[in-house]
């Protein structure tokens, strides 16, 4: 096939233990090829029989990554489209389930022939067609395809599930030939003994293992002293310092010989990584913000919250502090059975400059981060809620402020007299899996003054990921407003709740949807921006500058229309009036 022939494989492996970064490094050496000048895209393979991610507890998979097409997907997809900046598709996330299932699927309308269907050749066969196919997608804004397609293969080489995967890409090597394939096999060489010596016997065996599959590494990446085709992924400050890495070891002049592109690919560009990962060493100016959540004592639950607090961090000048506080830690009950915890937690989040209440599910916690909220709100303390933590908020303030002392959601009350938070009456409470409102969804600005309208630049609208099945009761809203809490963004029906604030509040800002997914090192998310802002002083003098500048903008304009009224005719000569769509897609006249 053509585009077998047109494409480049990079496939990253594991070997000895999970866990080692096999996501990081896929991601830092798809930077490097960006940096390169050439195009790239990447696919992670989970082989467990789950569909997708979305039904998996964090304890289980960690952070469950939401696409702008509603998959929900391995949270090393959301590592791709950080370090890429690239938007990826749900079908870039392989998993056992959706090859089976598609293979099975089409055994039951007869594609096979009446053939009995195997392993081999039906699934790896599904699974080279679902490689190619999907490495042809672009993902980087442009109509064109990538250059090199990234594979992360999922666990370790040896485990059973596996193998169908590893034989499907021993094929996929063959086939597309010397000069399109490159094998990175990340493993570990342990130091052991007084002396710290190195032993490589581990990563021996884990190649060996690798070989007899039919698979031969072209390039190792572990801990070990540098020598020829091995790269020293040694630990670092800061995971900006890891696609430097590779560069200072010719790692992308190895991959490109193995790929031919020696000879179309310019030297890297990372003077932006460079300056990132230089700034985040020096910053020292604290920050702390309280991350109050279900999931505390497992930060991979919470990924893409923690590094668009990064990004935010990085972008104010400020060293971020993480204070992981357990919910549970604040509520009553916890002072009863373990008051030194409850103690601890209570200082910490009085200690802070800022609380944050990501999202989540269940009701374990959920007075304790009710609890955070109010004493954000009663207390002047900058507040960023997600997800369910502007749930939270809402349900707070209707239980302090308007007296509704049983307020709740029905996620946790059923016979609440008053559903502050209600299930959306699309949901389905049959099936769990893909069924909650997902994916990219527009929010409209109801007030173009707000704090989160100036955040993100003025826009009529933004367009941000949603994960829930939750949402605020639209009959609560009136009541709301009229005692303070104003709904700012809302979708385009105007009764589902996007956004809300606290006039009155120095940054008391709740969103429905997730901001995380979308923030990346150079963009940061506007609402994570305005909680550091606020959270270090920088506010009011950055909301300031916004303004001047939109004032500029808006006079460039001005001036820009009054020159194209004037020069501009109509077919009789005259002139007329230019046009341009408003936020609602409609035309406004100018």
């Amino acid at each position: 096939m053509d585009c077998v022939k047109k494409m480049k494989y990079v496939l990253v492996s594991g070997g000895v233990v999970s866990g080692l970064g096999k996501g990081v490094t896929a991601s830092s050496i798809g930077v490097v090829l960006k940096a390169c000048g050439l195009r790239v895209t990447s696919i992670k393979i989970d082989p467990y029989l789950n569909t997708d991610a979305g039904t998996m507890s964090p304890f289980e998979h960690g952070e469950v990554f939401v696409l702008d097409d509603g998959g929900e997907v391995d949270l090393d997809l959301g590592n791709y489209e950080r370090f890429l900046d690239v938007t990826l598709t749900r079908d870039n996330n392989i998993t056992t389930g959706k090859i089976y299932q598609s293979v099975i699927d089409k055994e039951r309308k007869g594609d096979y022939l009446g053939k009995t269907v195997q392993v081999v050749p039906h699934i790896t066969d599904a699974i080279q067609e679902w490689i190619e196919r999907v490495s042809l997608i672009p993902v980087d804004g442009s109509t064109e395809p990538a250059d090199v397609c990234v594979i992360e293969l999922g666990g370790t080489v040896g485990d059973i599930e596996s193998m169908p995967f590893i034989e499907a890409l021993r094929q996929l090597s063959y086939r597309v030939g010397p000069g399109n394939f490159c094998l990175v096999h990340v493993s570990l060489v342990p130091v052991l003994g007084v002396v710290g010596e190195q032993k490589t016997k581990p990563t021996q065996h884990s190649v060996r293992e690798l070989r007899g599959l039919g698979l031969t590494p072209h390039l190792l990446a572990c801990r070990s002293a540098q020598a020829g085709h091995i790269l020293n992924i040694y630990d670092v400050s800061n995971i900006w310092h890891v696609p430097l890495l590779l560069r200072d070891q010719k790692a992308h002049d190895a991959i490109l010989k193995d790929l031919d592109l020696l000879s179309v690919a310019k030297t890297p560009c990372l003077e932006e990584w460079t300056a990132r990962a230089a700034q985040s060493d020096t910053l020292t100016n604290p920050v702390r913000i309280a991350m109050v959540g279900k999931y505390t004592g497992l930060s991979d639950a919470y990924v893409s919250v923690v590094k668009a607090l990064q990004h935010a961090s990085i972008k104010c000048k400020r060293k971020l502090t993480i204070e992981w506080i357990a919910a549970s830690d604040l509520e009553d009950t916890t002072a009863k059975e373990a008051p030194d915890s409850h103690t601890a937690a209570w200082n910490s989040l009085k200690g802070s400059d800022g609380i944050l209440v990501p999202g989540g599910f269940g009701d374990r916690g959920v007075q304790g981060k009710i609890l955070a909220a109010k004493y954000a709100r009663e207390n002047n303390v900058p507040y960023l809620g997600i997800c369910l933590g502007m749930q939270i908020a809402v349900i707070e303030f209707a239980r302090s402020v308007l007296g509704m002392a049983e307020a709740n959601s029905t996620e946790f009350d059923k016979e609440t007299p008053h559903p502050c938070v209600i299930f959306m009456p699309e949901g389905s409470k049959t099936h769990m899996g893909g069924t909650m409102r997902l994916g990219s969804r527009r929010t409209y600005f109801q007030n173009a003054d707000c704090i989160t309208a100036k955040l993100y630049g003025k826009s009529d609208y933004v367009d941000e990921r949603h994960r829930h099945r939750y949402e605020v009761n639209p009959n609560m809203v009136e009541k709301l407003e009229k005692s303070g809490l104003m709904f700012v963004g809302k979708d385009e029906t105007g009764r589902r709740m996007e956004i809300l604030e606290l006039p009155c509040h120095p940054y008391f800002v709740g969103v429905q949807f997730h901001p995380e997914f979308k923030s990346r090192p150079g963009k940061v998310s506007a609402v994570f921006l305005g909680l550091i802002l606020a959270a270090s002083g920088q506010l009011k003098s950055h909301l300031k500058k916004l303004s001047s500048s939109i004032m500029i903008s808006n006079r460039r304009v001005e001036n820009g229309i009054s020159s194209a009224m004037n020069g501009h005719t109509n077919g009789n000569g005259n002139s007329s009036p230019l046009r341009y769509p408003n936020g609602n897609g409609n035309h406004a006249r100018a």
